[in-house]
């Protein structure tokens, strides 16, 4: 098991398995949680604050179905499924190789705590690894929202 760490905010901590590797960062937001959740759901609006993110089309919506682009392959359309829709709380949408959760918390004050954790696993992973090799630099970029 390898792990990748950081104690900062905004910082991204990844562990690494043979089969799998999880991705989290947190994040502490001066907003409400109505506008980061309506961040989060804006398909559109994603490659403005994710870096990872060329572009998502469809909708974000309980059973929706999304289709993404990353700056990791982007040749490749990634065809995903929203699996959990808790509106003002919790996102989390994926395929059968892993699944990537937004979750939103009441922080101090006026602040909230976005966290999102991806998970990608599963026998194939040991081949297809140098694809997220680059994941956690990317993730350490997010763009400012």
């Amino acid at each position: 098991m390898n792990y990748i760490q950081s104690n900062q905010e905004g910082k991204a901590i990844t562990v690494k398995n043979t089969f799998s590797r999880e991705t989290s960062v947190s994040i502490n937001i001066l907003a409400t949680s109505g506008v980061v959740w309506t961040l989060l759901t804006n398909a559109a609006d994603y490659p403005r604050w994710n870096s990872t993110v060329l572009s998502i089309k469809g909708e974000f919506k309980e059973s929706g179905t999304i289709e993404l682009k990353s700056t990791l392959d982007e040749k490749r359309v990634f065809k995903l499924k929203v699996k959990e829709f808790e509106s003002g709380k919790r996102l989390v949408w994926g395929d059968n190789m892993g699944n990537r959760v937004y979750t939103i918390d009441r922080g101090k004050g006026d602040v909230v705590v976005l966290t999102m954790t991806e998970k990608i696993g599963g026998p194939i992973f040991v081949f297809s690894q140098d694809i997220f090799l680059h994941l956690t630099k990317h993730l350490n970029n997010l763009r400012q929202i």
